[in-house]
Order: structure tokens, then sequence, then C-alpha cells
């Protein structure tokens, strides 16, 4: 990738044009629990390189505006939240939902000149979402499958990942490396163990990929031996801009991520599981509160995951020797995190070398740059419409004869009113 298409990618801030096409879509902010109480605590948060402040008024409404005061640029993090918005501590300026300034103590008559910027916010599958865009381009609200199940069938948590978000989610894009890094993982960790899938995948690790562009991003198919008859496919599908499915094990719940930037050097990694047509157990539910799967364990108080950088992700050799962890590391998501931070905060594009298993990643990248150049030229970009959300991922055995876009078409094409396809 040449250095004027990485930079277009990496750069997500205010102005940037990837940064003015992910603010056309809805933007996963925080979970509607850290914000759980009208007029409670309010919450810093930082997306796309801005400073926001997240809080919930009197009436329950979810609000995110700029975490500084119009006057003297105070944090607002240190104001009082109360009876409809946030007063600042300083001077007693007030600020609403919609960032409307609604008090002035001091000089009442210029309340119409101190508002400050905010953004409309929903809540779905007890995430916040905000839309950070111009306002006669709002979209309809998401209708990926998990974000619209009641909370019993769904558990979401995000992480901290010290790493651009394009080389974070290229990981959930890549499906080939799941035969390598957690090869062992797969045997032991509750939410994975005990299926086929396990079998295939570590019996062949010579992916082939069959990749399809979509309306709502990409699908991709990746295949390995099977049955003497058939071929075990793994179809994965990537959501423009930045959702990921995840391909099914056995009986255990679905999963899927949300690779969302911070700035250019951090990104929320939010992990999500669900069952389309039941309720979480007590014990998957507790497993993944512990960290199995594909959530982790954190610093306490922190979204910071307990095995970071600062302590090489706690990597344990024996257990890298013993054939335990196949990197040393252990959690899916931490196995990954670990190789993707190791490539630096932003990974050097003009070095790598790619592979044919790298086809979906160079079409994404080529998917998103061309809409953020599309974009800036009055283009509008694609994946607006929701509805195109209502896709699945997959882990299915086809006589080797079959086609495997042929068959996702007719079982995947508005997933949610499918069958689960699970190995």
């Amino acid at each position: 990738m040449n250095k004027e298409m990485s930079e277009t990618l990496v750069r997500t801030g205010p102005g940037t044009p990837m940064g003015n096409l992910m603010r056309r879509y809805w933007v996963p902010v925080l979970q509607s629990s850290e914000i759980a109480e009208p007029d409670g605590p309010q919450v810093r948060v930082q997306i796309l390189g801005e400073k926001l402040l997240a809080f919930r008024d009197t009436s329950g409404c979810a609000g995110l505006i700029n975490e500084f005061c119009s006057h003297r640029g105070v944090s607002l993090y240190f104001g009082r939240n109360e009876e409809g918005g946030i007063r600042c501590a300083y001077h007693g300026l007030k600020f609403d939902l919609s960032g409307q300034c609604v008090d002035v103590p001091s000089a009442p008559q210029v309340c119409s000149r101190m508002s400050i910027k905010a953004y409309p916010c929903i809540e779905r599958g007890g995430i916040v979402w905000a839309y950070m865009g111009p306002a006669d381009k709002k979209p309809a609200p998401p209708e990926v499958e998990w974000c619209n199940l009641p909370p019993s069938h769904v558990y979401v948590s995000r992480r901290l990942q010290e790493c651009n978000y394009l080389q974070a989610m290229e990981g959930g894009i890549d499906t080939s490396h799941v035969s390598y890094v957690h090869r062992y993982e797969v045997d032991i960790d509750p939410m994975h163990q005990g299926t086929k899938a396990n079998d295939y995948i570590k019996a062949d690790g010579n992916v082939i990929f069959d990749i399809e562009k979509t309306p709502f991003g990409l699908t991709l198919f990746g295949r390995r031996n099977g049955e003497p008859d058939s071929y075990y496919w793994r179809v994965t599908q990537w959501l423009f801009p930045w959702f990921t499915l995840i391909p099914p094990f056995g009986d255990h719940a679905l999963g899927g991520h949300v690779w969302v930037p911070i700035d250019e050097y951090h990104c929320w990694a939010w992990s999500i599981n669900f069952h389309p047509n039941k309720s979480l157990s007590a014990e998957e539910r507790r497993d993944m509160e512990r960290g199995k799967g594909i959530h982790v364990e954190y610093e306490p108080g922190t979204f910071r995951p307990k095995a970071n950088k600062d302590n090489d992700y706690l990597i344990d050799r024996v257990a890298q020797k013993d054939k335990r962890a196949y990197s040393g590391v252990f959690g899916f998501s931490m196995q990954d995190a670990s190789l993707q931070e190791s490539m630096g905060p932003i990974q050097d594009h003009e070095a790598e070398r790619l592979l044919p298993t790298d086809k979906a990643i160079v079409m994404a990248r080529r998917m998103l740059h061309e809409a953020a150049l599309g974009l800036e030229q009055g283009i509008e970009p694609l994946a607006l419409d929701a509805s195109a959300q209502r896709v699945r991922a997959a882990g299915v055995l086809l006589e080797r004869s079959a086609n495997p876009t042929d068959w996702a078409k007719e079982h995947l094409a508005d997933g949610i009113n499918q069958s689960v396809y699970s190995v």
C-alpha cells in the first residue's frame, strides 16, 4: 500500500477524508451501563479524535457533547449533571443534550451564542450510538442482528487496543490466522471447544479464499478440507465500515466485533456474543464476564486488558513450548491484539509483503479508500441503508462441487430470518 493511501486510511480526525466518511455512520460510543443513572456521573469519551462527554440527563436520555465549556475551556467532566443538563463548575454555564447553552448566570442575554457541539444519540444492544456527521445525512439506526435482540440474548464488552483501528480491524477480516495463533486455544476455551470446526481448522492451514463484494461490504469464503467428500467453509462478513461477524463454532454463541478509532494510535475493540433465538445461559455469561472467548480480563477500573504491551501480554514460553498457547499468549482477543500492537501504533504499510490470503484485506482497503475520496467528490458511500446489515456469518460443510456464493445467496441473504449454520 502506498503512502498516500495509507495516510488516508489511518487518519480519522475531524476534517480528514476517512474521518468524514466514518462520521456518516452511527458510531458505538460507550455501554449504556456506563451512564446508567439519570443525573449520574458524566463520562469522558474520545472518538475519532474528538474529546467528548457522555451523560444521561434527568429525563433518562443519553447525550454526547463537547467536553469543554465554551466560556473558558474548562472540562465539563468537573461540572454538575443536574436538572436536564451539565452545569460548568467554574462560572455556572449550563448545557443540555443538544449542546444548547440554557443558562449563563452572569449574562443570560448571551446564551444563544455560547452553545457547544453535541451529537444525537440512540441506544441499541446495550450501547450508546452517536451520529457525528451532517444533520441532513443521518442514516437509519443500525440493524446488525445483535443490536436488536433482547438484553438476555446478548453480551457486549469493549477494550482498549493500543494501535490504529485499521490493523486491528484487518485481524477481524482475516480468517486464515485462526489455524495458527488460535489453534490450541480453541480446544480449551469454553466458548469454542468440542466442535468439528476445530478439527478442520487445525488440520488445514492452507486456506483458499473466494471474496464477494456486496451492498454491505464483503463476504469472505474461506475453504478448508472437511470430510472426504466436502469442504469446510468459514463465511466471514465485513460490514462497511467497521463491523466484522465471526463464523460460529458448533452450538456456541455467535460473535462479532466493531472497530472504532479513538485517535490515530488507539481504538475501541467492541466484542459481542449472542444467541439469535434464546437467552445466554448463566454459565456462558459467567465465562464472558471472566474474559473467555473473545472477551478479556481488565486492569482494575479500566478498559485496558490485564495482558498488555507493558507486561509482554503475560507471554508464557513454557505454554508455547508445551503447545498450550501457540504464541505463548492466552485469550483469543489478546492473541490477536498482541501481534497487531507489535506492528507499532501505525503499521508501516509500505514495508509489508502481502500474500494470497490477504485478498480480502486488500479489497477492504480499496473500498474504504475509494469511499473516502468519493465522498469528497459528493459521491454517497455504500452501506448507509441499515437493512443491508441483516446478514450472518456461517460455518458449513458443502459438497466439493458446490458453489459457496450460490449457497450464501440462498441461506445467508437476510440472514437473521434463516437458520444458524455452524459446524
